[in-house]
């Protein structure tokens, strides 16, 4: 495995095979997939497909354009959207990416029961020489974003060894990918978006040690690093921030503890954080911008909900934090008081006491954990940092809080994690929140005619002026922080206009590598 090279050897690996005369490009920014590149089992949601093209793109500032579709309508009741295919789109094996290789991915990612939600999705046929339609079982607005992150895979090319040897129409194809050391990539000499500057791209996976040795010693010219390191780059490196929505925050349990269990024998409930008067303190009581400097070394941003900054936010339902005296009259209000004069608070002769667990692997999400507790205990709430593996989390955190972590591009993610139907359903909604409001508002949102139209309902839905999910509502969350994605960067590599990064999953510093440029001479 990688973490038992040497920072010698490692380097050996990142310059493997460059060909002749050529500027290999090195990078060192995780996300290796454990599955393998294939976008029907998840790969690319959170990013850059790399191997495969979509149907449409979101560019540097979100808006979607067209990829492999030159033009897209959806019907009046939106159930039908129907999509027009440039008729010059190949796959990296010279054959021609048809309507036949669209419906037949839409169809299988359908049928795989993987990490790509189609929930609504009916069926994708073909329609015409150059034309799909995909169709929906009901109205659901967010479907649009799978047309931008399901990147299509050949009909004739699809096999149970697809995922490690993807044959796709994007920017880029394989080489070699040796697990756990690096993957090569080369351009794809029939895509169709234009010449690629680089003549091979290597990823080099390991230890984030290993990605800091690689920086140190020339052979990377870009590497993900922690905040800790951000701010100190080798010489010939800068670095490069990259604001984000992959935020972390502390998930109640939103029901009390009734003695029962999920169908694999996971505990429900948790009497302390099912009262709102927990969950509103802890919300207000939160200094998230200490929280940034103790978790993330200055490197990110308060968070006050799911999505913050996008266009389905309302900052509305956000309550002020770093307010103890705030929160000490909200846990007053609702009967929680220090009666044994021991510094927390008892109600019904229950403790206001509850765990903070946090994977015990996470450096930040620890720090996270023990900030929030400390700045909990100011009012009478005691807090305890607890480390599981994701196995015991997995059967804790429906009953327990949890440092949790989101953030896409896509509002179905607003849906998943608050809308009744998901409770209980993986990381969804472990929390088991439920409210008809809010749930209403969600699936207006996903029946509304447009994707423009459909903003007031999800934004109604964190807050509607009387309810919501949002900390002036309901309070299912305590948002925490959104993190920045730090990068050690060459001096001699432009790296052009970027996205606001979604959550770490997957290479989203690469969603524009094609436009990426040397800007130094060899």
């Amino acid at each position: 495995m990688m973490s038992k090279l040497t920072p010698a050897l490692l380097v050996a690996v990142a310059l493997f095979a460059a060909p002749a005369g050529a500027r290999p490009l090195v990078l060192a920014v995780g996300g290796e997939p454990e599955s393998g590149f294939d976008p029907v089992t998840g790969w690319g949601s959170y990013g850059n497909p790399l191997f495969q093209s979509t149907l449409l793109r979101r560019d540097a500032d979100l808006a979607l354009e067209g990829d492999l579709a030159t033009d897209w309508t959806l019907s009046e009741d939106g159930t039908l959207w129907t999509i027009t295919l440039r008729d010059d789109a190949r796959f990296s094996d010279g054959t021609p990416l048809t309507p036949e290789d669209v419906a037949f991915t839409y169809n299988t990612a359908r049928d795989a029961g993987g990490l790509v939600d189609l929930t609504g999705f009916d069926e994708a046929r073909v329609s015409g020489p150059h034309e799909v339609e995909l169709k929906l079982a009901e109205p659901r607005i967010s479907f649009t974003s799978r047309l931008a992150t399901l990147g299509i895979v050949p009909a004739d090319g699809y096999g149970p060894g697809y995922a490690r040897e993807p044959i796709g129409s994007g920017p880029f194809r394989m080489v070699e990918w040796r697990e756990g050391a690096q993957l090569v990539v080369e351009p794809n000499p029939y895509w169709h978006g234009g010449d690629v500057p680089f003549e091979r791209v290597s990823f080099v996976f390991g230890s984030e040690q290993a990605g800091l040795s690689l920086a140190r010693t020339g052979a990377a010219d870009l590497v993900a690093v922690p905040a800790s390191q951000a701010d100190t780059p080798p010489d010939g490196m800068e670095t490069l921030h990259v604001e984000t929505v992959d935020n972390r925050g502390l998930m109640f349990p939103m029901v009390p503890d009734t003695g029962a269990t999920t169908e694999g024998g996971a505990p429900i409930g948790n009497d302390v954080t099912a009262d709102r008067a927990i969950r509103v303190a802890v919300n207000r009581a939160l200094d998230r911008e200490a929280l940034v400097t103790l978790a993330l070394n200055g490197h990110g941003r308060p968070a006050t909900g799911p999505a913050d900054g996008l266009p389905w936010d309302n900052p509305e339902g956000a309550l002020p934090g770093n307010d103890p005296e705030a929160a000490r009259e909200t846990l007053d209000a609702g009967g929680w008081s220090d009666t044994n004069g021991d510094g927390t608070r008892e109600k019904d002769g229950r403790d206001a006491a509850f765990a903070i667990v946090y994977p015990a692997g996470d450096s930040t999400r620890q720090a996270l954990a023990l900030g929030a507790a400390q700045q909990l205990r100011e009012i009478g709430i005691a807090a305890t940092p607890t480390g599981r593996s994701w196995d015991e989390i997995r059967a804790m955190m429906h009953s327990e809080v949890v440092v949790l972590g989101w953030g896409a591009h896509d509002p179905s993610e607003i849906y998943n994690i608050h809308h009744g139907d998901y409770a209980g359903i993986g990381y969804f909604n472990p929390g088991f929140y439920d409210n008809p409001t809010v749930n209403a508002h969600l699936e207006a949102a996903e029946r509304a005619p447009d994707f423009e139209a459909s903003l007031a309902e999800w934004q109604a839905a964190e807050w509607d002026g009387e309810t919501g999910f949002g900390a002036r509502g309901d309070a299912a969350w305590a948002w925490m922080v959104n993190l920045e994605h730090a990068y050690w960067v060459s001096e001699c590599l432009d790296t052009g206009a970027r996205q606001i990064h979604p959550h770490g999953h997957g290479f989203p510093i690469t969603h524009d590598l094609p436009d990426w440029r040397w800007t130094c001479a060899e």
